[in-house]
């Protein structure tokens, strides 16, 4: 470039006005509308934007392999905010979708190409994030059937360019065999330490697995049927995701983990409240809670029913009819909705919260035209079911969920009374059959994870706290209580309620290794709240039936 037109372009840049202020450029987007602050959602308008669906994932070079890339990037949350930095698959939030077939190998390359600085804030008092890389990912496929080498196992993380790895860090390319029921599962970020900042920051996406039977159904599919990723988040005046650096309470670490995040808006595969315009047909939505804490009550403005079909491992025995579902943090729900007699309706998917704006979700319009017949079924029987007897099993295991206080004072939650550093204990033989009651001596309900399997929910039941904790033995006190009706399927997270013993049953077969089983409210998860699952090949005969282990 000549020298004469180098200090032309330098002269013109010097002249460029400075950039507008924040609160200028918010009334700008709004376009006469009221000042829009995204830290105020009073000020936030409702069921502006259309409700997005995140791209189909796309193979390169043969038609079952992937590369997805964890970048940073700049999304827009709603019409009236500025641009937001986010941590995205592919740049995008949510990631893109996989869409894949039952029993189909499927290898993804997961690179991070991340910034070398978290843009949210870090403590550095936390296991794993003590004396490592500021920013660490790690992928894991929920509610797979998989090796523990493409599990996502916390201490497997890696640095951009693998620079850096976990100590339990195997392959750069993992494998999904995808040997399960056709159901919805997802991914997320999964690094020891940081799994709620970088969730949080967008690395979240949907997974689905078909497979024969459900295309023989006739349910609702294609452009009827939708996924939708429901999240809470707050924001900056300025547009930027805010997370708290301190708990509620003065603790010396800054910055801390906090007990639990709250937002204060409610978004929806990366919109702030939008609508869906439908037709008068029935429609299916793939449904999954990815908040950090917020647990959802979900049901239809105009009083309706809705159907459920499947539940986290897939469809289910028989549809169930509802007018409410809940689903706490990594649940989802498989459920179909018919607008065919709703045409000129506006509805509200709502949530059970008393703040008006934490109580709707999603806006659905009755608007479109119907296009053709809707052909769509929902048959009287789903799938076969196949349960687990209790008489089957070989080992019963009684493990608490419990409080104490970290060496800061702050609250800590542990899992059979042991952090994540201490030796494993869960270590299920390979192809045995395994019930866990899970003990809550807690204040609240733990959304708990158990990796690798699906199980089945036998029942809850509440139970003598206080003798237990002076004696370690469970009396009842009440009657068993069956799962809820919209917990009647195989799932790989369980509500476990306070006060009560929550009993599940699983099978642990196909694979054996290092995996992990932890609450998913992922501010417990980072703080201990998770413990080492070790699946082991049986050298020896497999225990007794009923053997008890604590």
């Amino acid at each position: 470039m000549p020298d004469e037109t180098r200090k032309a372009k330098t002269a013109l840049a010097k002249k460029k006005l400075k950039p507008k202020p924040v609160a200028f450029r918010r009334r700008r987007l709004a376009n006469n509308q009221p000042t829009v602050n995204p830290a105020d959602p009073e000020t936030i308008p409702k069921f502006i934007d259309p409700l997005p669906i995140p791209p189909v994932a796309k193979p390169v070079f043969h038609d079952s392999y992937y590369e997805i890339e964890m970048r940073e990037a700049r999304h827009q949350f709603h019409s009236y905010f500025p641009l937001t930095t986010v941590w995205g698959y592919d740049g995008m939030v949510p990631g893109p979708t996989f869409d894949v077939a039952k029993d189909q190998l499927v290898k993804v390359k997961w690179i991070n190409n991340l910034p070398l600085k978290h843009f949210l804030p870090v403590d550095h008092t936390l296991h794993g994030a003590i004396d490592s890389p500021e920013v660490r990912t790690v992928v894991h496929l929920h509610g797979a059937n998989v090796d523990w080498e493409s599990d996502g196992h916390p201490e497997a993380w890696f640095t951009k360019d693998y620079a850096r790895t976990g100590a339990f860090f195997r392959r750069m390319v993992y494998e999904y065999t995808n040997h399960q029921q056709g159901t919805t599962l997802w991914y997320h970020d999964h690094a020891i330490g940081l799994t709620r900042l970088n969730v949080y920051a967008g690395l979240a996406g949907f997974y689905l697995i078909r497979d024969s039977l459900e295309r023989r159904l006739k349910l609702p599919s294609g452009d009827y049927e939708i996924p939708l990723m429901i999240q809470d988040k707050s924001f900056k005046e300025d547009g930027s995701l805010f997370y708290p650096d301190q708990p509620p309470f003065p603790v010396s670490v800054n910055p801390s983990v906090v007990p639990g995040f709250l937002g204060n808006t409610i978004v929806v595969n990366g919109k702030v409240w939008p609508h869906l315009r439908v037709e008068p047909r029935k429609y299916r939505f793939r449904i999954v809670n990815a908040s950090n804490r917020r647990g959802y009550t979900l049901s239809l403005s105009n009083q309706e029913a809705f159907t459920q079909i499947g539940t986290d491992g897939g469809l289910m025995a028989s549809p169930v009819q509802l007018n409410s579902i809940r689903l706490e943090p990594a649940e989802r729900a498989d459920l179909i909705i018919d607008f065919s007699t709703m045409q000129g309706q506006t509805i509200t998917l709502q949530n059970d919260d008393p703040s008006p704006h934490l109580s709707v979700v999603l806006q659905f319009r009755v608007d479109l035209p119907l296009r053709g017949e809707d052909r769509s079924q929902i048959p009287a029987q789903l799938y076969p079911a196949m349960e687990l007897h209790e008489h089957t099993a070989h080992t019963v295991r009684d493990l608490t969920l419990s409080a104490t206080t970290d060496e800061f004072g702050r609250p800590m939650l542990l899992l059979g009374e042991r952090m994540w550093h201490d030796p494993a204990t869960e270590k299920p033989a390979y192809d045995s059959v395994e019930i866990w009651n899970l003990v809550n001596l807690t204040g609240g309900p733990h959304p708990i994870h158990v990796h690798l399997v699906q199980f089945r929910i036998l029942e809850r039941r509440p139970f003598n706290i206080e003798r237990f904790q002076k004696k370690g033995i469970i009396e009842y006190t009440g009657p068993a209580q069956p799962p809820k009706d919209y917990e009647r399927g195989w799932k790989d997270t369980v509500r476990a309620e306070a006060g009560m013993v929550t009993k599940i049953i699983m099978h642990f077969k196909e694979h054996t290794g290092n995996y992990v089983w932890h609450c998913h409210f992922l501010e417990h998860e980072d703080h201990d709240m998770m413990r080492p699952l070790r699946v082991i090949t049986d050298t020896h005969p497999v225990q007794d039936k009923h053997a008890t282990h604590t």
